[in-house]
């Protein structure tokens, strides 16, 4: 599980520091220290659980799980630097979704100790079928993805923390059934029915790549990004987020399950433009009709961006990011007022190629496609439009594609 550079050493640094000072006094005993990028998808939004396509890039901001083995101990102990938030779990009881911690927790959906123990019962589960012991440990757990701006925080915890324990407990999965496992533990224990997307390109991300992905069958194909000085991606985070948006979620993904039945297909992937339009059934439901427009149209972009990226054309994509947030903000509603105002802003400016709300919506962030050059006057423009119109401040940082999980040993 190693990638040819480390997404970030920041949170890496810092949670092994934590897992210094929140458990004292075994320095001496060797460390994994496993890292996992958060991720920005350029195109091919709300596709990937109707087995549809997408073009994600790993970036520069990661979350990192620091190990410690205890090989004496029955319990496990975690520690998240995030509000200095603690868990205990014994390895030798059955965790389940729901199941109640030592200490009398229960494991809620939401709860980020759901996402972590769900990929630790579900290694566990593994290593048992593989005849393999299962070693106490201590970890520790630091990251930089923003939590809820739809860069995947969520994906890069649980590929961080499965890799780290993968490793410890000599698990041997190869990338992309590590990603499964991470969406499994997420679906089971998180409720939250996501795609593969996120975990998928956590664990398979390239340096200066995006990733073309067939969420049905997994295919993949690296494309090689813009040279740093010809074009640069920037995420706009809102700061907002809408609390409709679990539920307005699970809608849509119902509305295409919907669609599809009437359109008599297993998943809107295996639908056209064509099929949705002149279906009399489908067009007499205008949400599921909406629905269904937007997850095909948006396949045949992100095939097609995949294409303008790989032969250079960033006029190209940047119309084709145009085109994607509008049907995402006019057809499958998922964006707000803030994040068009992001989008709208950067769109009038001469030095970006395109924009787009990205993530799951209502809130969250937004990712242009930029000149280099004009990266610190767009910026500059696009906060404070957002600032005049919303009276707010929206974070704005220029991402690089970065490589997938990686995983260090260390002596203590």
């Amino acid at each position: 599980m190693n990638a040819a550079t480390t997404p970030a050493v920041q949170p890496a640094r810092r949670a092994q520091l934590l897992l210094d000072t929140a458990w004292p006094g075994n320095s001496d005993s060797p460390r994994i220290t496993a890292i996992a990028p958060g991720r920005v998808n350029l195109i091919g939004e709300h596709t990937d659980y109707s087995g549809g396509f997408v073009l994600p890039m790993a970036i520069d901001l990661a979350c990192a799980a620091a190990l410690r083995i205890r090989n004496t101990a029955k319990v496990s102990r975690v520690a998240i630097e995030e509000s200095d938030l603690r868990a205990e779990f014994e390895l030798d009881r059955l965790l389940a979704p729901g199941g109640e911690l030592p200490a009398g927790v229960v494991l809620g959906k939401g709860d980020w100790r759901s996402y972590v123990v769900g990929v630790i019962a579900l290694l566990g589960r593994r290593a048992r079928h593989d005849g393999k012991p299962l070693c106490g440990f201590d970890l520790a757990i630091a990251g930089d993805v923003p939590v809820g701006g739809g860069l995947s925080s969520s994906a890069a915890l649980e590929v961080s923390v499965a890799s780290a324990v993968a490793a410890a407990w000599n698990v041997h999965l190869d990338l992309p059934k590590l990603a499964a496992l991470c969406r499994q533990a997420e679906h089971e224990f998180a409720g939250v029915p996501c795609g593969i997307m996120d975990q998928f390109i956590s664990a398979l991300g390239r340096e200066g790549h995006a990733l073309l992905l067939d969420c049905r069958t997994l295919e993949h194909h690296h494309v090689p990004m813009p040279a740093a000085e010809h074009a640069t991606v920037v995420v706009f985070n809102s700061n907002v987020s809408h609390s409709l948006a679990s539920g307005e979620y699970a809608r849509r993904r119902e509305a295409c399950q919907r669609a599809a039945a009437v359109l008599g297909v297993g998943e809107l992937r295996d639908a056209t433009p064509q099929m949705v339009a002149s279906n009399s059934a489908l067009v007499s439901q205008p949400a599921l009709f909406r629905a269904a427009r937007h997850v095909v149209t948006e396949n045949a972009r992100t095939i097609a961006a995949a294409a303008a990226l790989e032969r250079g054309d960033l006029t190209e994509l940047g119309r084709l990011m145009n085109a994607s947030h509008d049907s995402l903000r006019d057809d499958y509603r998922v964006s707000c007022p803030e994040l068009d105002t992001l989008v709208e802003a950067g769109r009038g400016l001469g030095g970006v190629f395109g924009a787009r709300m990205t993530g799951g919506g209502f809130g969250g962030c937004a990712v242009m496609l930029v000149r280099s050059a004009s990266v610190d006057s767009v910026i500059a423009d696009v906060k404070h439009a957002y600032r005049a119109r919303h009276g707010l401040d929206a974070t704005a940082f220029p991402v690089r594609a970065s490589g997938g999980a990686t995983v260090l040993r260390t002596a203590g």
